[in-house]
């Protein structure tokens, strides 16, 4: 059986320049890695012109469970390149670090889920009671319309079912094994315009400030809390992001008035309900207003069970600390595969992810590989 080195790989990776939705050779990469192995491989490709996006859906096995590790291989920009220590896309190592765009988020990750699989197949065979996939998208960081979402629906109309997963995304804040994720809130992105007349400011009767009626709108969604919060997630908050008036003038006053808020809200709430609050709390300010509704994903979690368990013992035995259950930060596409199964995230330290001079310890990448590999132990446990 070929073996795969999870540092090696993951420097092919970062020199591929992924920047989302491009692949730049990254799938190619990786399903060279794969074959060798027994993987069959699947390119996917999702979406016309632009908006083309390739994916890879590798499997091993056939029948028993599928336990399937999920990830991205497409990056954020890099910026300026000239503000990186190492060039973002040269893979360099210095100090014990791997540098690069995507060292964290999340090649280094994919590298070392290629690696364990290699590895516990090395010592399992073929016949392992079961089957091992990954399912890698190049449209995570980007509209994320034809990359995972895509691929679980070309699975399930061929009939192929995942029974757990695990998603390579950074979910470690400072040090390997301190948190793995087994949910995320949800995510809602409002527009609301506001309506007036337009007039002089020494008339103030004579008009409709538009203005001071966002205000009013905006002071209403943020005087009450949404909810204190639950076992497994902080309290839902919304944030303003933007308010514009375009108002150059002085002594005029607005006619129109606009503002961005994003709310990230936990399970006690969904985006329809929290859609029908927000217009009960705008229709109360009076006034006409439009509102539009964004939402990048619903509230999930995926209650501790085995799969979270599999995880905490691998990460424990490894490292020999014990990971806390989280659900904190942004969306992933965990939203999307845990319509398909049981999904926990766990990766790399993330303290770098979309940062200049992204990097992650080498030391990291072997601990990680070592705990995907525990975790298949754990998944297909003989006996």
């Amino acid at each position: 059986m070929t073996a795969i080195d999870p540092v090696a790989l993951a420097r092919d990776l970062i020199r591929c320049p992924s920047v989302t939705p491009a692949d730049a050779g990254a799938l190619d990469v990786l399903e060279r890695a794969l074959k060798p192995i027994g993987f069959d491989c699947h390119r996917l490709a999702f979406g016309e012109g632009a908006d083309r996006v390739d994916n890879l859906y590798a499997r091993i096995g056939g029948a028993g469970p599928n336990f399937c590790f999920a990830g991205h291989t497409d990056v954020v920009p890099a910026g300026d390149e000239s503000d990186w220590t190492h060039a973002p896309f040269a893979a360099e190592i210095a100090d014990g670090m791997l540098h690069g765009r995507g060292a964290a988020d999340m090649k280094g990750a994919i590298a070392c889920m290629a690696a364990a699989a290699a590895r516990f197949l090395a010592r399992r065979g073929a016949a392992f009671g079961g089957t091992i996939s990954l399912l890698v998208t190049g449209d995570e960081e980007g509209a994320a319309v034809n990359g995972t979402k895509r691929v679980l629906e070309w699975l399930a109309a061929r009939g192929w079912r995942l029974d757990a997963c695990v998603v390579g995304e950074p979910t470690n804040p400072e040090r390997l094994g301190e948190t793995i994720k087994i949910g995320r809130r949800g995510s809602l992105n409002g527009r609301l315009a506001v309506k007036g007349v337009q007039g002089h400011t020494a008339y103030p009767q004579l008009a409709d400030n538009a203005a001071h009626r966002l205000v009013a709108m905006l002071g209403a969604l943020l005087a009450e809390p949404l909810d204190e919060g639950t076992a497994h997630f902080q309290p839902s908050a919304a944030q303003v992001s933007t308010i514009d008036v375009g108002n150059p003038a002085a002594n005029v006053i607005p006619a129109r008035a606009g503002a961005v808020f994003n709310i990230r809200f936990n399970d006690l709430h969904t985006a329809a309900s929290l859609e029908r609050r927000l217009r009960e709390t705008f229709d109360k300010a009076g006034g006409a207003y439009e509102l539009s509704i964004a939402v990048s994903g619903e509230a999930f979690l995926t209650a501790p069970g085995r799969l979270s368990d599999i995880l905490a013992r691998a990460v424990t035995a490894r490292l020999g600390v014990k990971p806390g259950l989280g659900t904190g930060g942004g969306t992933s596409d965990a939203r999307f595969i845990k319509d398909h199964c049981p999904v926990a995230e766990f990766g790399l330290v993330g303290q770098t992810m979309h940062k200049t001079d992204e990097r992650v310890a080498l030391a990291d990448l072997e601990a990680l590989t070592d705990i995907y590999e525990a975790v298949l132990d754990g998944f297909f446990a003989v006996g």
